[in-house]
């Protein structure tokens, strides 16, 4: 029985045999490869969770990339938005930045209004602050006196750029204010009493450095009354004697008061004092400097190259100590274009003013320093010198260019009635040519250049 189940059972392997014959190399390799992956048996139950949860992760984060994929849009819309306020920005800050700009000036062009004025010359005019005080020259020794009488002074006045050289114009009243008219009988008459005080109180035996220490401490004692006469004597004695007859008794001895005189003044010790004739005493200038329109109190320093030798042409040339005019002054104020014809000046014209009255009082402010505009009519004609209008001024505005309705020099403005509005005077400007004929010069040739 066991005998037949073998046979059949190898009958039956024989006829697989064929079968598994007829399959190719690559069926077998196939077949050994599932049987090994239905033979593989996960060594850690979790790994097989994780694996779930990574899957769920990303299905879930699926949207979201969805999502991200949509942001380049906004990213867009934004960049966009960012370029039109950009853009708007720019441009109005171009307009303002033009509306703000200083253009030159187009020669023979009108400026008809006194904005168009203004904004033309403001940076052309400057604000002048002059320190200065008294000085005495002992010996040739020269010293700045720190007296009451001759304490330091500051003037503020207007000047304006006339050339690419720093060169300006202003009065010469507002340069040597103690040359003026109206002041120098009164400053020659204090420096003669200033001089006849130092000659009072100073000897010979004071070195020339302590002259400024000496006369300051001992000028309480100084007397403008001190004359030349008896020099250097003492003047502590009484006055003369009684030209009547002295009675001496007989049983006295007589005294020779004569001698006795003369043995006390030769006991007081004697001091040789300066003459007043190795003294002078005049005012001179300390320093002196302009500020810009809207400068931060930013003072240049200057020097004074020319004042007029005619007093009744209040006109002189101030220079920055450079040698060059400041970029920032687009425009000067052309001699070459001024109105020399003062005759054709006639009253009820306009007459406009760009200066600094009152000085640093006016002008200055938060933001720095600031120039005025004022005008007005010309009143009265010409007189070959000067001209009156109606222009509002007071002290500070001295030196300021006074400009027609076009915009062209008429006048430098030097005086005015005081304590009343309204009636004030300017130099012509054809006087500028005559006294300062270099400056007209200079000028044309820069504006070639």
């Amino acid at each position: 029985m066991d005998h037949e189940k073998n046979e059949s059972n190898h009958n039956e392997l024989d006829q697989n045999k064929p079968q598994q014959n007829n399959n190719s190399p690559s069926d077998d390799i196939l077949e050994q490869k599932n049987l090994g992956s239905e033979n593989l048996i996960p060594q850690n139950p979790t790994d097989e969770i994780k694996t779930e949860s990574v899957d769920q992760k990303s299905q879930e984060t699926l949207p979201v990339t969805e999502k991200k994929k949509r942001n380049p849009y906004k990213i867009a819309f934004f960049s966009l938005g960012g370029i039109i306020l950009l853009g708007g920005i720019s441009y109005f800050g171009y307009q303002y930045y033009k509306n703000h700009q200083v253009e030159p000036i187009t020669e023979n062009v009108c400026l008809d209004t006194d904005t168009k004025i203004y904004d033309a010359y403001k940076d052309a005019v400057v604000m002048v602050k002059h320190r200065y005080a008294f000085f005495a020259k002992i010996k040739g020794k020269e010293v700045q006196l720190n007296i009451p009488e001759a304490s330091e002074q500051t003037l503020f006045g207007t000047a304006f750029f006339v050339d690419k050289k720093g060169n300006m114009i202003s009065n010469s009243h507002v340069l040597q204010p103690w040359n003026s008219p109206e002041n120098i009988d009164q400053i020659n008459t204090d420096a003669s009493n200033i001089r006849r005080k130092i000659a009072s109180i100073l000897t010979t035996d004071i070195s020339e450095d302590g002259y400024e220490t000496f006369i300051a401490s001992n000028w309480g004692n100084a007397s403008s009354e001190y004359s030349d006469e008896g020099e250097g004597d003492y003047h502590g004695g009484e006055g003369e004697a009684d030209q009547g007859e002295e009675f001496v008794t007989s049983d006295e001895p007589a005294v020779d008061s004569t001698a006795e005189a003369v043995d006390i003044a030769a006991s007081i010790p004697q001091k040789d004092y300066v003459s007043e004739e190795d003294i002078e005493v005049y005012m001179k200038t300390i320093d002196i400097s302009v500020a810009l329109h809207n400068s931060a109190e930013e003072f240049l320093p200057c020097t004074i190259e020319k004042v007029s030798e005619d007093q009744s042409v209040d006109l002189g040339v101030l220079q920055l100590t450079t040698k060059e005019t400041p970029n920032t002054v687009v425009n000067i104020i052309s001699l070459d274009n001024a109105v020399t014809d003062d005759q054709s000046l006639r009253p009820g014209e306009k007459a406009v003013m760009i200066g600094y009255p009152l000085g640093e009082d006016l002008a200055q402010t938060i933001s720095g320093i600031k120039v005025q505009l004022y005008d007005g009519q010309i009143s009265k004609e010409s007189d070959g010198t000067k001209i009156q209008y109606s222009v509002t001024s007071t002290h500070g505005a001295s030196g300021s260019p006074i400009f027609n309705n076009c915009g062209q020099l008429i006048a430098v403005n030097f005086s005015g009635v005081e304590k009343v509005q309204g009636y004030n005077f300017g130099i012509i400007a054809k006087e500028i040519n005559s006294v300062y004929p270099f400056l007209a010069a200079e000028a044309k040739v820069d504006h070639i250049n």
